[in-house]
């Protein structure tokens, strides 16, 4: 899965990495606040411009605003359902107990499933999580109450708690807690956060994930999903893996013909070098 990355995950870099090998993409994350407010800019998060499958990412809190949005949303081709960012490590998103603060707030987090289930029951709902927003949270494992009382078609969990720097590592032993607290309820757990290697995969996928999302490593190279599935054997034959002046080109002509905002160009060819 291609993760939601604010500023780079436009449409044409979801049709990009959807061409080499993401299963699944998600939009930028929107609030929704902005949404029933006609902010043309959180608007333009959520434009789908052609078949790639997308989940929409949402902050969501109110969930009478949730509502509203929800009353007057119409699924559009491509449409594969709703993404709950429960992992926004943003101290003022924090502050107003979104983000990871939800993590440990399992009955509202259930009641904003259920509203969305209640419009949309044939669209799936995920949850991306941390592992609380506090380190007291983590060691306390409130994110497994959250996999075990939100009834999320599946949880993304990125394996740090809110306070964790981007230098340190995830704490991948917890993943096979995850998948047992999951499979409680018939559900699965997708693995995120600095997956670039095969191996490192590999010993998930024993532990017992269901899928990975992938964010850094797509912007360095948008092709990582089918690198990866080469090495792991799910390709077969294996796919030819384009080289950066090639996904360059392939990108320049998406953006071209959706009309992109810019922003999407230059900050992706900031990392492809």
């Amino acid at each position: 899965m291609l993760a939601p990355l604010e500023d780079y995950s436009g449409s044409a870099m979801r049709s990009l990495c959807f061409s080499h090998g993401a299963d699944l993409t998600f939009t930028e994350m929107a609030r929704v606040e902005g949404i029933v407010r006609n902010n043309k800019p959180t608007l333009a998060k959520l434009f789908c411009a052609d078949s790639t499958p997308v989940q929409i990412q949402l902050l969501a809190g109110r969930e009478n605003q949730l509502e509203k949005f929800l009353s007057s949303f119409e699924p559009f081709e491509s449409f594969k359902g709703f993404n709950l960012n429960f992992s926004c490590p943003s101290p003022n998103v924090i502050k107003q107990g979104r983000g990871c603060a939800m993590i440990k707030r399992t009955s509202k987090s259930q009641r904003i499933v259920s509203l969305i289930k209640k419009h949309f029951p044939d669209f799936e709902v995920s949850l991306k999580i941390r592992l609380g927003a506090t380190e007291f949270e983590r060691e306390h494992k409130v994110y497994l109450n959250s996999i075990r009382g939100v009834d999320a078609d599946f949880f993304i969990v990125h394996a740090k708690s809110g306070v964790a720097k981007s230098q340190d590592k995830e704490d991948d032993s917890v993943y096979a807690e995850c998948v047992s607290a999951a499979k409680e309820n018939g559900k699965s757990i997708i693995a995120n956060g600095s997956l670039t290697k095969s191996n490192k995969i590999r010993n998930l996928i024993e532990a017992g994930i269901s899928g990975v999302m992938i964010g850094r490593g797509s912007m360095e190279n948008p092709a990582i999903f089918d690198l990866l599935k080469n090495e792991l054997g799910f390709n077969s034959p294996k796919k030819a893996i384009p080289s950066v002046s090639e996904l360059k080109s392939e990108f320049l002509l998406l953006h071209q013909k959706f009309g992109e905002n810019e922003k999407y160009k230059e900050s992706l060819f900031q990392k492809l070098k």
